[in-house]
C-alpha cells in the first residue's frame, strides 16, 4: 500500500521553507526517521518519518515552500504507523520552544549562508563571519561545531591566557577527561537539544531575580484531599498544582505585569488580556511546558482534568506545538520531588515564573502560640526590566493571602 506523508503540526508556521531532503527515492526507512528538514525564522525540524517502507516518489525540492498537510513524499508500504500525518512532541517542539523563547537577533548579512537561525544567532555572539566558515554538515550545512572551530582558529593569545567570547563573555575551556579515567559521549534527549539554547538566551538576555516566600496551605491542603478522593473514583486526580493556577490566575489579574512581556522596541509593556498557564511536565525526554489555555474560564476540576490530559501527552510523547505554545505565565513544580527553594528561569517573552518545592509541616506563631501549620515554599523569577522588587513581593503576597484561603479562590 501506499502512504502519503505530510507535513504535520508545526505550531502557527505558514510557507516554511525545505531546506534539506534527507531521503532519496528507492531508499527503504525505518519509523521515525528524518526524511525531510525544515526551517522558520525561529528554528529547524526534521520530520520523521510515520511508517516503515521505501520511499516511492519526493513531492518536494529544496527551497519549497510548505505548510501543515502539505505533501511531502509517498512511501510504499505495509501501514505500519498509518497516521501519516502525526508527529512526536519533539519534531512539533523543535518549532514550537524557539517560538516561545523570541529573539532580538536578526539574519542581515548571513542570508546566503547555508547555517539554521540558532546558528547565525550564535555566530553573531562570537563575531564570527558565517561566509567565511566551511559547513562539514549535510551539503555543506554550517553547524554550531563549525563555528566553534572557526572561533578556536581565529582566537589570537591574549595576555592573560584566557580568550574572551561573544559579548564578552569568555568560553569555557574544553577539557580532555580521558586523561583522568573511563569516558562516554551520551546523546543528550532531543528536547533538551531544542530548549537548552532557549534557556541560554534567557539567561543571557533577562536580568533574573528571585523572590522567596512561604504560603499558609493547611486548610487548601485539607481541601484539596477531599476533591482527590471523590476524583480518583472519576478517573483523574486533583493536585496542588490545579490550585495554583487558579491563584496564579488570580494575582495576574491584580497586577496585571507579571502577565504582561516587553514590547520589542523596549520602551513598552504588552499589557495581556487573556491568561495561559503553562506547566513544567517531566518526561522521559526531559521537560515539556504543556499550556492550559484561558485557565481564567475553568474551575478546579475541569483544569484538574486538563492537567491529566495533558501530562499524559507529555510522557507519551503526543503534545502538539500548539499544547505548547501562548503562555503567559509559567509553573513549574518540584514538589514531588522535594527542594525548599530555586531559581526557575524566565522562559522569555514571558517575565516571570513561579517555582514551587515541597510543602512541609512548620510550626508558625499566631500571636499567642506556635501552631503545626502546613507551609507551601514559592519561588517567584522575574525581569526586573519588567518587575521591579516591590511588584514581586506585592504578588507573591497577594498570592499567599489566595492561597491561605480556599475560599478566596472562588471569588
Amino acid at each position: 500500500m501506499t502512504i502519503e506523508v505530510k507535513v504535520p503540526d508545526i505550531g502557527d508556521f505558514d510557507d516554511v521553507p525545505v531546506i534539506g531532503i534527507l531521503v532519496s527515492v528507492g531508499d527503504v526507512i525505518a519509523v521515525e526517521d528524518p526524511l525531510v528538514e525544515l526551517e522558520s525564522d525561529k528554528a529547524t525540524m526534521e520530520v520523521p518519518s510515520p511508517a516503515a517502507g521505501k520511499v516511492a516518489e519526493i513531492k518536494v525540492t529544496e527551497g519549497d515552500t510548505v505548510s501543515e498537510g502539505s505533501l511531502l513524499l509517498v512511501l510504499e508500504g505495509d501501514g505500519a504507523g498509518d497516521a501519516p500525518t502525526a508527529a512526536p512532541a519533539a519534531a512539533a517542539a523543535a518549532l514550537a520552544a524557539p517560538a516561545a523563547a523570541q529573539t532580538a537577533v536578526t539574519d542581515a548579512g548571513f542570508g546566503k549562508a547555508h547555517a539554521s537561525p540558532s546558528v547565525r544567532a550564535f555566530a553573531r555572539q562570537l563575531e564570527i563571519d558565517l561566509s567565511k566558515v566551511n559547513g562539514t554538515g549535510r551539503k555543506g550545512r554550517i553547524l554550531r561545531e563549525d563555528v566553534t572551530a572557526m572561533l578556536k582558529s581565529t582566537m589570537a593569545p591574549a595576555a592573560t591566557g584566557a580568550a574572551s567570547g561573544g559579548m564578552g563573555i569568555p568560553p569555557i575551556p574544553a577539557v580532555d577527561f580521558s586523561k583522568f579515567g573511563p569516558t562516554e559521549d551520551v546523546e543528550m534527549p532531543r528536547i533538551k537539544k531544542i530548549s537548552g539554547p532557549a534557556l541560554h538566551r534567557s539567561w543571557l538576555n533577562i536580568p533574573h531575580v528571585t523572590h522567596n516566600e512561604e504560603a499558609d496551605i493547611t486548610e487548601l491542603d485539607k481541601y484539596r484531599k477531599e476533591l482527590d478522593t471523590q476524583a480518583k473514583t472519576e478517573g483523574y486526580r486533583v493536585t496542588l498544582l490545579s490550585f495554583m493556577i487558579k491563584a496564579s490566575v488570580s494575582a495576574l489579574k491584580t497586577h496585571w505585569e507579571v502577565n504582561s512581556s516587553i514590547n520589542p522596541d523596549g520602551d513598552k509593556l504588552i499589557r495581556k488580556d487573556f491568561y495561559n498557564i503553562g506547566f513544567a511536565a517531566d518526561t522521559p525526554n526531559g521537560l515539556m511546558v504543556p499550556v492550559v489555555k484561558d485557565a481564567d474560564r475553568k474551575g478546579i476540576v475541569e483544569i484538574s482534568k486538563e492537567l491529566g490530559d495533558l501530562s499524559a501527552q507529555a510522557r507519551e510523547g503526543k503534545l502538539k506545538g500548539p499544547d505548547m505554545t501562548g503562555a503567559t505565565f509559567t509553573i513549574s513544580s518540584l514538589g514531588g520531588i522535594g527542594g525548599t527553594s530555586f531559581t526557575p528561569i524566565v522562559n522569555a517573552p514571558e517575565v516571570a515564573i513561579l517555582g514551587l518545592t515541597r510543602s512541609k509541616m512548620a510550626p508558625v506563631w499566631d500571636g499567642e502560640a506556635f501552631q503545626p501549620r502546613n507551609m507551601q515554599p514559592l519561588s517567584l523569577s522575574y525581569d526586573h526590566r519588567a518587575i521591579d522588587g516591590a511588584l514581586a513581593a506585592r504578588f507573591c503576597a497577594t498570592l499567599k493571602h489566595l492561597l491561605g484561603d480556599v475560599r478566596r479562590l472562588m471569588l
